[in-house]
């Protein structure tokens, strides 16, 4: 740990990669969708924990663009557990003032739940407080193909010329462009990858890895990796001498 003059304040944005819901379960002799089902109450408890240590975006990888890879069975009661999850948790995200998004490419899911991710959406877009970002058949390649498309689109128009494209015009279209990158990324189940999740936004995000699944990961893990999150000494391409003197200014 560094000394107390170079501790950061609590990062605004942590992003997770929820791993190891099924190794949870096949570990207890249960199906696959036992460990998915106590991972949406894992979820609870990290979002509390984001609150009460005063974090203002949370940003979580439910379903990748390859989760869809998976076994049928699995894939259909995953998004059977989205409906409900939906269905069971919007109001009381609205409640607590929490705003829900959900970002990836939705086109691929069925109308119905299309339609509860637009009703949730709706009915949390005016809340202020946590900003909850749900990463569902997303891909970070992707993300970055969008937002190239988005670019060229404008460039045919004759909006924009090639010469002005650059990282600032083409971030303006990437997921979440709106929001401060992550500032920590979580992934639990001792994985250390971050599996085409967020490949724009981890620019210069610290990363902390658990070895515990992602059903035990709770909110008192979440202050432990936050906790060591501020002890770190973020350059950002500069030196530890440039970050005193700027300190000292």
């Amino acid at each position: 740990m560094t000394d107390s003059s170079k501790v950061n304040p609590p990062p605004r944005h942590v992003a997770i990669i929820m791993d190891g819901n099924n190794r949870w379960a096949k570990s207890r002799g249960l199906p696959s969708l036992a460990g998915h089902k106590a991972g949406v109450d894992a979820v609870r408890q990290v979002i509390t924990g984001c609150v009460e240590q005063g974090v203002e975006a949370l940003t979580l990888f439910a379903f990748s663009s390859e989760n869809w890879k998976r076994p049928p069975l699995e894939v259909k009661g995953l998004m059977e557990l989205f409906k409900f999850a939906l269905d069971r948790e919007v109001k009381k995200l609205h409640k607590n003032n929490i705003r829900l998004r959900v970002v990836g490419d939705k086109t691929r899911f069925s109308e119905s739940l299309q339609k509860r991710i637009a009703e949730a959406e709706s009915l949390t877009e005016s809340c202020t407080g946590l900003q909850l970002n749900i990463a569902a058949n997303y891909g970070g390649r992707w993300d970055i193909a969008a937002a190239a498309k988005q670019v060229a689109q404008r460039c045919l128009e004759g909006e924009l010329t090639p010469d002005q494209i650059d990282e600032a015009v083409l971030g303006r279209y990437v997921t979440l462009s709106d929001l401060p990158d992550p500032d920590l990324c979580i992934r639990t189940a001792g994985e250390q990858r971050i599996s085409n999740f967020l490949i724009w936004q981890f620019a210069y995000t610290e990363f902390y890895y658990a070895d515990c699944y992602w059903p035990d990961f709770g909110k008192e893990r979440l202050v432990q990796a936050i906790s060591d999150f501020t002890g770190r000494e973020r350059r950002f391409g500069r030196t530890s001498e440039q970050l005193e003197a700027d300190k000292g200014a």
